[in-house]
């Protein structure tokens, strides 16, 4: 029997459970009132740039979180310079971001994703990152000291501001188009992170003093976070390029197979607005266990320990198979419970059935690729996400012309979950297998 007492990662896993936990539940109620406020319509027209938004912030990042977390877990730099080295990088690459999204803007939402009403929220987009990229830089920092509780109360703080802010700012923006409604849901962001920011800034250490060492920026640090940061950023610009192109070759294909955009938009908000989130709420538990399994394997990996990282690989599994199992279930026998509690709809119940099962792939997909990230695998994993986003893409182009309507986005997220969680699978095994 595993002791929690002196097992830091059950310890960090437990905490990080605990506070996704609560973070799910406020998250809930967020969703609960952007359905109810802005409708069907304006959620359709929030996930068709969703995509984009998610493309945008693995550039911002650049996978420096990751990086820093393993390289500060691993405890041989100057861990303040770390970070300093890396936030006036990461700063410069968010104005650039904002400037391409001024001057490409009108295109993307004209041309691209075929609704004119998503420009405002792509400009909101540029000036929220900055802010994501700050708050998931000093969470790297904590989470490589092992130290979840800052993380946890900044999550939970942020999403409590949001969903103030929500209720407030909604309401009377909506008055004045749902255009407006949609871009102030995504300008909250920029007050939650702020207040995540402050939060995390509140835990450091009172005897915490910044030297003019610690500022100035060191070349073999940044070379180091690049070298881990690129490939892990790699993998998530892969998969969120197929995101981005997912609505792209959506009301492409359809509009040319005959279904209107309202049809598109429609069906479109509900499977991504409504259905992924449900299906995909216990990942907060296996989000949660892979950012305790990064500093923990980056640890016992870089030593040697290849027995203990293994064991805690497939720890990480069992508990991932533990709590997706029995909400496995659920989804498949009364989907119209969950779907008529939080949304108050029953539209797309149709979709859950099918994909449930198939999201048990992704509950452990997140573990997996964490330790590869930890063991220094971050091309494997990389390459997992690149395979899974080739085939996604195709497929979705395929199924798309086939005249089965949303259908073809279902199948093709199906196999990409199956094809990546397999391929990660194989490669963290081979890893371990010293």
């Amino acid at each position: 029997m595993i002791k929690i007492k002196g097992n830091l990662f059950i310890k960090s896993t437990i905490i990080l459970i605990i506070g996704g936990f609560i973070t799910k539940i406020v998250s809930m109620f967020i969703k609960i009132i952007l359905a109810r406020l802005i409708g069907t319509e304006g959620m359709g027209i929030y996930m068709l740039i969703s995509p984009t938004f998610t493309l945008l912030m693995a550039i911002a990042s650049l996978g420096f979180p990751v990086a820093i977390s393993k390289l500060v877990a691993e405890d041989t730099k100057n861990n303040k310079n770390l970070v300093f080295s890396i936030l006036p990088i990461s700063l410069t690459i968010n104005i650039v971001i904002l400037l391409l999204l001024f001057l490409f803007g009108n295109y993307i939402s004209n041309n691209l994703l075929n609704e004119p009403r998503s420009y405002y929220a792509l400009i909101c987009i540029g000036f929220v990152l900055p802010f994501i990229s700050i708050s998931s830089i000093l969470r790297g920092y904590f989470f490589g000291k092992q130290n979840m509780v800052p993380h946890v109360i900044s999550n939970v703080t942020e999403d409590v501001i949001r969903l103030i802010a929500l209720l407030v700012g909604i309401p009377i923006f909506i008055k004045f188009g749902i255009e407006f409604a949609v871009a102030f849901v995504v300008l909250t962001n920029v007050i939650s992170e702020l207040t995540s920011i402050l939060v995390l800034f509140f835990f450091l250490p009172k005897n915490f003093k910044i030297s003019k060492k610690d500022l100035t920026p060191d070349k073999s640090n940044i070379k180091e976070v690049f070298g881990i940061g690129i490939p892990t950023t790699m993998s998530r610009i892969i998969g969120s390029i197929g995101f981005f192109l997912e609505p792209i070759i959506l009301t492409y294909c359809l509009i040319k197979c005959g279904y209107s955009n309202n049809f598109i938009v429609n069906e479109y908000g509900i499977i991504n607005g409504f259905i992924m989130p449900l299906i995909l709420l216990p990942s907060f538990f296996t989000m949660a266990i892979s950012q305790a399994l990064i500093p923990n394997i980056s640890k016992a990996y870089s030593i040697g320990l290849y027995k203990n990282s293994y064991k805690k690989v497939k720890l990480a599994i069992f508990i991932s198979l533990l709590i997706g199992i029995p909400a496995t279930i659920i989804f498949e026998i009364v989907p119209e419970i969950p779907m008529q509690f939080i949304y108050n709809t029953k539209e797309g119940i149709e979709y859950i059935k099918i994909l449930a099962p198939i999201c048990l792939f992704h509950y452990i997909q997140a573990p997996l690729t964490a330790a590869l990230q930890a063991m220094g695998k971050a091309k494997e994993a990389m390459n997992g996400t690149l395979i899974g986003t080739i085939i996604r893409t195709i497929s979705l182009f395929i199924f798309c012309n086939m005249h089965i309507g949303l259908w073809g986005l279902v199948w093709s997220s199906a196999l990409n979950m199956i094809v990546v969680t397999i391929h990660q699978y194989i490669h963290v095994r081979k890893a371990l297998k010293k």
